[in-house]
């Protein structure tokens, strides 16, 4: 039987590699072998190739739904990943692997079923035409403080339902940071709580085709750090219970605010289409930032309509202006004043927009239509200043 000694074939052909292993595929799977002594290997054990390099691939995890079981699959050369849950529809993922990204893609339907992921290193999550309605809680929960890349299959429609009585913070929940890109769409439905939540900031990419919030027992939108849409829709139906958009400064146990550079507690909309209604309580906020709002470019549709709604409220400043696109924002204040027992001393009033800093209008049209009783336009704590946009509000400083 023929033998090939590789001890040889090194010295010969690639000394000047100085390479110390080779890579050996049979069947589409590579192993590595150490030639440091030589190496002998038969001609009959059904090699593909060897290569002196370690093969680069990309790493992929595929989740695969169908009805009540799911279809993992994790290629042998991708080492820390484990699946615990087996063929159950409730996913189960934990990535020990501090050095790759993993890329998981996901696809199927399943209307009891879930995924949830492990992780402490960065990662990238492609829906291709998923469904999950969650019986349990979350429809996707991400357990990494990291960036996670949604990626959404071009012309794909991927649906999320959680749990009406489950636990969760949101149907689709990051403990890190999401930027959401592609041009699907997502269709998400919090029954719980949150429809979608991040521990940290979110972000909608240009390519992004729509993001659908149609329920939110919550807030349609919750983020820590800050909040960015560059392009894309989003639209958020009057079934959201709280605020549209929400983002708080990210705080520690202690509920002291870290000390970061992406912890701005802003609100960045550089284009893009927002179609925000919130009636379904009082007090509620179309977009509501503990830092500013930073407008360069978008068309927003903002309907507050219930008692103490605002279309807009910043804790910081607001700056408008159309540096990225048009900006075109046009709010309805038709609701009341807040009746909630709280606010029986002082009940405040509907309104468009209310910023406790400065605000500053460079460009674009602001348009605020009052038809609720005893509505306000726009009150600004601090400074209004108007250097060239057209501003169809009352203004009260």
């Amino acid at each position: 039987m023929k033998k090939i000694l590789l001890s040889t074939i090194f010295t010969l052909a690639s000394a000047a590699m100085f390479a110390q292993s080779v890579y050996i595929c049979k069947g589409g799977d590579y192993t590595k072998a150490d030639i440091t002594e030589g190496l002998e290997i038969k001609l009959t054990e059904g090699i593909d190739s060897i290569t002196f390099y370690e093969p680069q691939f990309e790493k992929v995890v595929t989740i695969a739904y169908n009805g009540t079981s799911a279809t993992v699959t994790i290629p042998s050369f991708i080492s820390g990943v484990t699946c615990s849950s087996g063929t159950s529809a409730d996913v189960v993922l934990t990535s020990t692997n501090t050095k790759d990204e993993i890329t998981y893609k996901v696809s199927g339907t399943s209307t009891n079923g879930s995924l949830v992921i492990n992780g402490e290193y960065k990662m990238t999550v492609e829906l291709n035409g998923v469904s999950l309605t969650s019986q349990k809680g979350g429809a996707i929960d991400i357990k990494c403080g990291k960036r996670i890349a949604i990626v959404m299959a071009e012309g794909s429609t991927n649906t999320l339902v959680d749990a009406a009585n489950g636990s969760q913070k949101a149907c689709l929940y990051s403990k890190g940071h999401i930027e959401l890109s592609g041009a699907g769409t997502l269709n998400v439905t919090g029954n719980a709580n949150h429809a979608i939540a991040t521990k940290e900031y979110f972000q909608v990419k240009k390519s992004v085709k729509a993001i659908n919030i149609e329920k939110a027992a919550n807030d349609a939108i919750h983020v820590g750090q800050y909040f960015q849409m560059n392009g894309g829709e989003l639209n958020i139906t009057k079934t959201t219970a709280n605020d549209g958009i929400q983002v708080d400064y990210k705080t520690d146990d202690f509920g002291k605010i870290i000390e970061d550079e992406d912890n701005t507690g802003e609100v960045l909309i550089k284009g893009g289409t927002l179609n925000i209604t919130i009636d379904a309580n009082e007090d509620s906020k179309g977009i509501k930032t503990e830092g500013d709002i930073i407008i360069s470019g978008g068309t927003f549709n903002i309907n507050a309509n219930s008692n103490g709604s605002r279309g807009m409220q910043a804790d910081g400043d607001m700056v408008i202006n159309e540096d990225d696109n048009t900006t075109n924002i046009t709010i309805n204040a038709a609701g009341g004043k807040c009746t909630l027992i709280d606010d029986k001393s002082d009940p405040h009033k509907c309104m468009g927009i209310k910023i406790d800093g400065d605000m500053t209008v460079n460009a674009g049209t602001i348009s605020v239509i009052q038809t609720g009783e005893k509505t306000k336009g726009i009150k600004v704590g601090g400074r209004y200043t108007n250097n060239g946009g057209t501003v169809n509000a009352s203004v009260e400083e």
